[in-house]
């Protein structure tokens, strides 16, 4: 091959390159193409859609919310993120059981969330919210839950999705009653706002 060919080759294929990879960044922030079960807001670098809509978004309405950007996940971009798999004893029926989904930690490095965050506020279907600091989130390995026993949960249960980590693998949560084990684990979470200190 002579060097000019070669040349414009090199030329061709740095050209092409820098076409595709604004499509290739358009294609990973594109909103999911099903239901939003997850909306990430406040301190992150990877939206894909835009402020909070006052009349189409009622419960985030009504619960004081305001963003001017969000990542919101899917289903199927939650289950496409690598999947753990804990076993705590439930509260509710004193059981082991099998809880699965990505963990907390992925979900917000997919959001973009600053890596320097104080923490995140942790909010559920019904209200309720905890802030739950980015180290204990890392330490608890906290975990996004999507499937309970092998089964998606599903809303008017604990899901669709659930907050929450193995507390009988960390001996300072192992020693409390099981009742006071998962005050920092809402089930029917649909928005986390990441918040900087």
């Amino acid at each position: 091959m002579n060097k000019r060919h070669f040349l414009h080759a090199a030329a061709s294929a740095l050209a092409a390159s820098a076409t595709a990879a604004p499509a290739f960044a358009a294609r990973k922030s594109a909103a999911p193409a099903g239901p939003a079960l997850l909306t990430v807001t406040g301190e992150i670098s990877a939206p894909n859609r835009g402020p909070l809509d006052h009349a189409l978004d009622q419960m985030m309405h009504k619960q004081k919310l305001e963003f001017d950007r969000a990542r919101v996940f899917d289903f199927a971009s939650l289950a496409a993120l690598p999947a753990v798999e804990i076993r705590p004893t439930l509260e509710y029926d004193g059981k082991r059981h099998a809880l699965r989904g990505p963990l907390l930690a992925d979900v917000m490095r997919a959001a973009g969330a600053d890596a320097q965050a104080e923490g995140y506020v942790l909010r559920a279907i019904d209200g309720y919210a905890v802030m739950v600091s980015r180290e204990d989130a890392q330490k608890y390995r906290f975990i996004v839950a999507t499937h309970l026993d092998g089964k998606p949960m599903a809303l008017g249960g604990l899901g669709p999705l659930w907050a929450v980590y193995e507390a009988d693998r960390f001996p300072e949560m192992a020693a409390r009653p099981v009742s006071e084990r998962f005050g920092l684990c809402p089930w029917g979470i649909y928005h986390i706002a990441v918040r900087r200190g």
